[in-house]
């Protein structure tokens, strides 16, 4: 993605809510999962592709793929923040994006306005990508790591 996420009300078919609720949670780990998928929606595999494909084109699903526990893989992660002038954000959003370590990054109405999650392999690795992003920035910048974890287990039905 090479902008920030807007937030904007879309408008949802049965098959759209039926298409995402049925990628949450229990995806299937197969050769073929939009073939089961569509034996679960009653349809056939090229309708998913196409519906995923739609999903994604008006932005109402951001990516699709698995969430993994880096720390567990034995990486680290965080939680960044940038201070951006609204004149340099589509820029700034571009820097951000071109660094493999920046998992995603979202905008928020607050003088802290452009947030991401860093992954990387040490931490020193994070923390270096950390201060060259905010040195290219130019922007201030807060790196806040996870103080403790908390599994929530999101699933939302549309």
């Amino acid at each position: 993605m090479s902008r920030a996420l807007r937030q904007t009300a879309q408008p949802l078919t049965q098959f759209d809510r039926a298409l995402i609720n049925s990628m949450q949670g229990d995806f299937p780990l197969e050769s073929s999962p939009f073939d089961a998928l569509a034996e679960v929606l009653n349809c056939t595999p090229e309708d998913v592709m196409v519906g995923v494909q739609s999903l994604l084109d008006r932005g109402i699903v951001t990516r699709l793929g698995p969430l993994f526990n880096i720390e567990s893989m034995g990486g680290v992660f965080s939680l960044c923040a940038l201070k951006v002038p609204a004149a340099r954000f589509e820029s700034v959003v571009s820097l951000v994006n071109s660094y493999t370590q920046v998992a995603h990054n979202y905008e928020r109405q607050h003088e802290w306005n452009m947030w991401y999650v860093l992954a990387a392999e040490t931490q020193a690795e994070l923390e270096a990508t950390f201060h060259e992003i905010t040195e290219r920035s130019g922007c201030p910048g807060l790196n806040l790591p996870k103080e403790r974890e908390f599994y929530v287990g999101l699933q939302l039905t549309a």
